[in-house]
């Protein structure tokens, strides 16, 4: 069957997402949530998809399944608890452990069953599987945005599903006989050109829509474990049990080496720290979907309405609140909060106020500035990481200001910030395109570095701040 969704050549993984997701969305193909937009589509007919699950004989001579999440996924999951097999859901994030398994009530009826294989069903009837458990994964589900009939996959960008599958590997879980599974929209079957697939990259062997069953026949080797260089100290902490699994194979003899955080292919790994305030959707049913980080998301939104609220006061509030600079102690904590302000302030230039994140880094002092405009309002900053790894122009230092529609990225030398240029021309992101160039203080041949393009607007904002008898000192201090 011919794809219906086309892809450009030389297309890359961000590209191939956004042209599903658009496609989906145009066309009305989907169920809530809305937008599909960042999430495994839950397509319309997914209970269709899924019902061809119980067609497998794979499925049928299978003892223990694993079914991802995602709501699409449900109907796998019932259909799994209904042929008596045992399920085993992973925890979204993998923010606790790496899965559950579901035990639903002793004689439990079919819409018992449906309940526990609901998100909220997961969370109420599971008991937790450890990295130590005696576990034999026979079949495994996953969700796609996109898919081929070789078996190449690409997900919602975010790598939590290769991830669970490098984990299984490491527990003894899987191995290479292990069928992987995963049930789209007959739209999501596209072209994926086979050099975008990594060693990391999980394919499938059967994909299953609405409408057909595909046996891929797929060439390409799954993941052979966690490939630790490609993830870094920041990732460990944000995922506690690859912290618990980097132990245990450390333990046992194992290069667990980790890759350098600041390594522009392995920038920006989804870190919640540099995620701006969440866009503003209608309110989602928690119980409805597993994808969300309700409480991370929560937290997040607090932390910046604060950030708000403190530049709104009256310049007469926070210089109080500051100190006056009579006496050291007082002197002291003055600096310290100036210094902080500053610290937050720093990518701005002088006409750049706003809501920013910065991914905080030292920086070499001939760093050069690119700023990206025409960004869309409903666009979230790790989605930008990700295209901007995908095309090769991960920034050394990322400056967020989605409230203004912009972005500015530090790269190390004005050879890197041209070779991102080059890259990021035609970057276009939620059907907006973005405009790619170098920062007003770079034009012109200026090219300075860190410290003629921070400390002017750094200088500006201390002495605006400052009392009126310390603004001169204040000035000297700042050009000195």
């Amino acid at each position: 069957m011919e794809p219906v969704v086309k892809i450009n050549p030389g297309a890359s993984k961000w590209d191939i997402r956004q042209k599903v997701w658009d496609y989906i969305e145009e066309n009305n193909l989907a169920n809530f949530p809305r937008p599909v937009h960042n999430r495994i589509p839950n397509f319309k007919a997914a209970i269709q998809g899924c019902n061809r699950l119980a067609e497998l004989q794979e499925f049928k001579s299978s003892q223990t399944v694993k079914v991802n999440p995602d709501r699409p996924q449900q109907q796998a999951r019932f259909v799994t608890l209904e042929a008596r097999k045992t399920l085993l859901v992973p925890t979204p994030r993998l923010r606790t452990g790496l899965f559950n398994k579901i035990t639903p009530p002793q004689g439990a009826n079919k819409e018992q069953l449906r309940i526990c294989s609901s998100s909220q069903g997961v969370k109420d009837f599971s008991v937790p599987i450890g990295l130590d458990a005696n576990v034999k994964v026979d079949l495994v589900v996953v969700g796609s945005v996109a898919v081929s009939e070789k078996g190449c996959r690409i997900g919602k960008g975010e790598g939590f599903a290769d991830m669970e599958y490098a984990m299984m590997v490491s527990m003894g879980a899987v191995n290479e006989s292990t069928v992987v599974v995963t049930v789209v929209h007959d739209c999501q079957v596209v072209d994926i050109p086979e050099e975008l697939m990594g060693s990391h990259d999980l394919t499938v062997d059967y994909i299953l829509t609405p409408t057909r069953v595909i046996k891929t026949h797929c060439q390409f080797p799954k993941p052979q474990g966690i490939i630790w260089t490609k993830l870094d100290t920041e990732k460990l902490q944000r995922i506690p049990i690859l912290k618990k699994l980097r132990a245990l194979e450390e333990q046992a003899g194992k290069d667990v080496t980790l890759g350098e955080a600041s390594l522009a292919a392995e920038f920006g790994l989804q870190s919640d720290q540099s995620r701006r305030q969440p866009r503003r959707r209608p309110r989602r049913d928690t119980q409805q979907d597993a994808e969300g980080d309700f409480s991370q998301e929560s937290r997040q939104e607090k932390k910046v309405e604060a950030e708000q609220k403190a530049r709104q006061r009256p310049a007469r509030m926070r210089k109080d609140s500051r100190g006056d600079g009579k006496g050291d102690k007082e002197g002291e904590t003055g600096k310290t909060a100036k210094g902080k302000h500053r610290e937050s302030m720093k990518e701005q230039g002088p006409e750049e106020g706003g809501d920013e994140v910065v991914t905080q880094r030292k920086l070499p002092l001939n760093v050069t500035t690119v700023y990206l405009g025409g960004i869309p309002a409903e666009l979230r900053v790790s989605e930008l990481k990700t295209a901007l790894r995908e095309r090769k122009a991960a920034p050394l230092r990322l400056t967020w200001q989605g409230a203004q529609h912009r972005a500015f990225l530090d790269y190390s030398d004005p050879m890197a910030a041209d070779m991102a240029l080059e890259a990021l021309q035609g970057l276009c992101l939620n059907g907006h395109s973005l405009q790619a160039e170098l920062a007003k203080s770079q034009r012109g041949g200026k090219r300075s570095g860190q410290s003629n393009r921070r400390q002017k607007p750094a200088a500006a904002l201390k002495a605006k701040m400052a009392p009126p008898e310390m603004k001169s000192d204040t000035t000297k201090k700042t050009e000195l």
